[in-house]
């Protein structure tokens, strides 16, 4: 891709009526690179990311995935080009393990149709001890805990073999012993997986270190401060602050 873009916004709008949820937003994502979408509530994170992984249809812009224009595709057909994402609310299927959880994104992600049954349990399985669920593997859904849920779902889409990952709100609803846990975890899969990412948070801590995106509408505090501040991907630490 040219300049190792691999997703790329254009003028993207997001309208329900009269409400501009998403207006006019632009940006790139280089492939390997972590982002963080910030904004308020009701700022358009999570409307963006229905846009750009089909969810919701684009009122206005284009989205070009490996130099593909994704803007008309289906949710699944995106999925299966190796763009995916985590949901804000956890959606577990219930009254499945999590083994079964994980095999269905497994199953039914980039060109894994046609792969069999025997190799879809088998990457699952490699999945869920990469994200450290081994022991947890046989348990149904509603027998584990909030963190281990978020972190099933994170394998699920792992297993779907993405390029680059929609993390929605994944930190919501944890501690602070567990965001540390999580973002070591995604850091990790990131490395071992040449994964993009994309964080949609509220908390700072988990997208200090990434490169940092206003999400729209934006208060005049929000695109000063984003516009300011760039960090270092290695260390964390702000760069420059002007």
């Amino acid at each position: 891709e040219e300049n190792n873009i691999i997703l790329k916004i254009e003028s993207l709008s997001k309208h329900f009526g009269a409400l501009k949820a998403v207006d006019d937003v632009s940006f790139e994502v280089k492939k390997g690179e972590i982002i963080g979408l910030i904004g308020p509530n009701g700022a358009g994170k999570t409307t963006l990311t229905n846009v750009a992984t089909g969810t919701y249809p684009k009122t206005e812009g284009k989205i070009f995935f490996k130099d593909l224009d994704i803007s008309n595709l289906k949710p699944y057909q995106i999925a299966r080009m190796g763009l995916t994402r985590t949901y804000q609310v956890v959606k577990p299927l219930i009254g499945m393990t999590v083994e079964e959880n994980v095999l269905v994104g497994s199953l039914f992600g980039k060109d894994n149709r046609d792969s069999g049954m025997k190799n879809a349990s088998k990457r699952a399985r490699e999945i869920i001890k990469l994200v450290g669920l081994e022991s947890k593997k046989d348990l149904l859904v509603s027998d584990i805990t909030l963190p281990d849920i978020k972190k099933m779902e994170f394998a699920r889409v792992l297993a779907m073999e993405p390029e680059v990952v929609f993390l929605d709100e994944v930190m919501a609803g944890l501690n602070p012993t567990e965001v540390e846990e999580t973002s070591i975890l995604v850091k990790k899969v990131r490395q071992e997986k040449e994964l993009t990412i994309i964080y949609i948070e509220h908390i700072m801590k988990a997208v200090m270190g990434p490169k940092i995106v206003p999400a729209p509408p934006m208060s005049i505090i929000t695109i000063v401060l984003t516009a300011i501040i760039t960090s270092k991907t290695s260390s964390g630490a702000i760069k420059d602050i002007q």
